[in-house]
């Protein structure tokens, strides 16, 4: 089975192999430590052997409730915020189309997410159109106290009960919580909704393998099992006893901190498919929530070329150098468009008659990448072989795995995240809780 590949070639001319080759132990031990579950925050490793341990029975448990659940649905709201919806989010867009939520398709099931941000429009809106639809919620928090999907789910969960009668409400809600306790798991008690369990040892922005993610894929349509094996393949492939050089997660931590050693302050994950541009969102969150503690660690910023070649392209070529860049590159696409030949040829383009879209893309990715490190930003290229559950779950595994390694090797806790509390107290202090 094919794998996504991660090329580092275009970093020679700012780290020697040398260099690179005496960190290889100590990232090989730091992922030993992940692989033993024995490093600090190692309560939270429970998403390492995730995919391996996910068996056929409960892929089949959670497909099975979501077919019936989205019998009667035409849209789902994810009611979450962060690890709790960034992932799901991301697969979605990676693998829909691009303008699914205007298809008329009836077999479509649209996604929208609440429990977001704290704006008053943006739930109101949301509320304005699903008055017209067929819908049901799908909330996920581990505590059920976390405000901003609290606050969405106590006014959605109002307005489902209004609009079916809560008999029929409790049929069209779902919770994904703590097994054992907490808020969202006695209303669901209470109310007799379906729960699934997030697992206490996977933190939030590593759960997208865990009911949290799953769960809402299977109910729009996507084969989780296929999303599974990709990850499961990764798993495989970067275990504690794969060797350096074959090693893609240790590979890309130890890069990362080398770059960082020499002042490289800031990683730029840049597309070229707009479809992977939460897969950004998802990785900011995940590196940093994971690495940006004790006054240290590498700032992800996320870009979509070549929109944005137009815009901080500038910066990015001529600026400060503190930066490198990750690029995500998708070798095959779905559809094939070609240039036509145009007589007057005003727009002085007939040169491209006859190549795709794509090709023409990639001419531009190339030489980007081939100007900025002429410019001083080192390089790194992620090449995916196409857009499917298969090769997103091994995406999204890799960069969890090497986030793991990477922030040892940053010598933090990847898996705690003191900083969030602390706009959390003061904003409580001021709501007068």
């Amino acid at each position: 089975m094919e794998q996504i590949k991660l090329n580092i070639d275009n970093i020679n001319n700012f780290v020697s192999k040398s260099t690179l080759s005496s960190f290889r132990n100590d990232a090989l031990r730091r992922n030993k430590v992940l692989h033993e579950k024995s490093g600090e925050g190692k309560e939270f490793t429970g998403w390492v052997d995730l995919p391996s341990k996910t068996t056929d029975a409960e892929i089949a448990e959670i497909q099975n409730f979501a077919t019936r659940f989205a019998k009667n649905l035409d849209t789902l709201v994810v009611i979450g915020i962060g690890g709790s919806y960034l992932g799901t989010k991301a697969v979605i867009n990676a693998l829909s189309d691009n303008f699914s939520e205007l298809q008329k398709d009836p077999k479509n099931i649209n996604v929208f997410f609440a429990g977001i941000n704290l704006n008053e429009d943006y739930l109101f809106d949301l509320r304005q159109i699903l008055k017209d639809k067929s819908y049901g919620l799908c909330v996920i928090s581990k505590s059920g106290t976390t405000i901003e999907p609290a606050i969405a789910f106590r006014i959605l969960k109002n307005d489902i009960e209004e609009k079916y009668g809560k008999a029929e409400a409790k049929n069209r809600i779902v919770a994904i919580t703590n097994p054992e306790k907490g808020a969202l798991k006695s209303i669901a008690d209470n109310e007799e909704y379906k729960t699934f369990a997030i697992p206490n040892d996977v933190g939030g922005r590593y759960s997208i393998f865990t009911p949290v993610g799953l769960l809402p894929l299977a109910i729009v349509g996507f084969d989780i099992s296929k999303f599974i094996e990709g990850a499961k393949l990764i798993e495989k492939n970067t275990n504690a006893d794969i060797e350096f050089d074959n090693n893609i997660a240790a590979i890309y931590a130890t890069v990362r901190n080398v770059l960082y050693k020499r002042g490289y302050k800031l990683e730029i994950l840049a597309n070229y498919n707009p479809k992977l541009s939460f897969v950004t969102k998802w990785w900011q969150q995940l590196y940093g929530e994971s690495e940006g503690k004790q006054h240290r660690g590498i700032y992800p910023i996320g870009v979509d070329f070549t929109t944005d070649l137009h815009s901080v392209g500038q910066y990015i070529q001529d600026g400060e150098r503190t930066i490198f860049e990750t690029v995500l590159w998708v070798t095959n696409t779905k559809n094939k468009l070609l240039i036509p030949k145009n007589e007057e040829n005003h727009d002085k383009l007939n040169y491209l008659t006859g190549k795709n879209i794509n090709e023409v893309n990639q001419k531009a990715c190339q030489g980007t990448i081939n100007a900025h490190i002429d410019g001083g930003v080192p390089n790194l290229l992620i090449e995916i072989p196409e857009l499917n559950e298969f090769y997103i779950g091994q995406l999204l595994y890799f960069f969890e795995k090497a986030c793991g390694i990477s922030g040892y090797l940053l010598n933090v806790n990847p898996f705690d995240q003191p900083g969030v509390e602390a706009y959390k107290k003061n904003m409580f202090k001021l709501l007068g809780k």
